[in-house]
């Protein structure tokens, strides 16, 4: 039988864990300036299965608008280019052997404006999974009331605390949010 003090931290950890995927969705996100995680979500075609661009090359940040990947095995540049290529971000690499470098062009106006509300569609997931969070942890407090394990007094207090964690929760999520925005308008 769960207490009172297991439902609390898992209801926190649950929202830590949701804050956590939020800034990794966002992490995704093309900003003005480049960073290696942009290239996160690429899958190459390495040797007969798809495998994450991580795992075969080095990526890195020589400046605020280029990246560069340097492949590992000289055989897979072509493969590694053609993933950056047909990926979604629309970007052209320039290979040059084992270093395929990616220029990161500027984002019009226009593009910024969907990266923001795609941004606040991401946002908008991660407020309704700590909501939903939040609804498992009163449906659990509620059980331990209607079996007698704690008081009414202690059930409304222990609610009280469950809705601290949410409003604390969303507020670093809108903050999140705030931050991307930022780095996403950013000329």
């Amino acid at each position: 039988m769960a207490d009172y003090s297991e439902i609390k931290e898992n209801t926190k950890s649950r929202m830590e864990k949701t804050i956590e995927a939020l800034k990794s969705d966002l992490g995704g996100l093309r900003a003005g300036r480049a960073h290696a995680s942009l290239l996160d979500g690429i899958m190459v075609d390495a040797y007969g299965s798809m495998t994450p661009i991580s795992q075969v090359g080095t990526i890195s940040v020589p400046d605020a608008r280029c990246l560069s990947v340097s492949v590992w095995d000289r055989g897979m540049a072509k493969a590694v280019e053609k993933a950056i290529q047909e990926s979604d971000l629309g970007l052209n690499p320039v290979s040059d052997g084992q270093l395929i470098r990616i220029p990161i062009p500027p984002l019009s106006e226009e593009r910024r404006k969907e990266l923001v509300k795609v941004a606040g569609k991401y946002t908008e997931q991660s407020k309704v999974a700590v909501r939903n969070i939040r609804r498992d942890a009163l449906d659990g407090i509620k059980k331990l009331k209607k079996d007698n394990e704690i008081s009414e007094d202690e059930e409304k207090r222990y609610e009280n605390e469950i809705q601290k964690f949410t409003d604390e929760s969303i507020k670093k999520i809108d903050e999140v949010l705030a931050q991307k925005e930022k780095d996403i308008m950013q000329v």
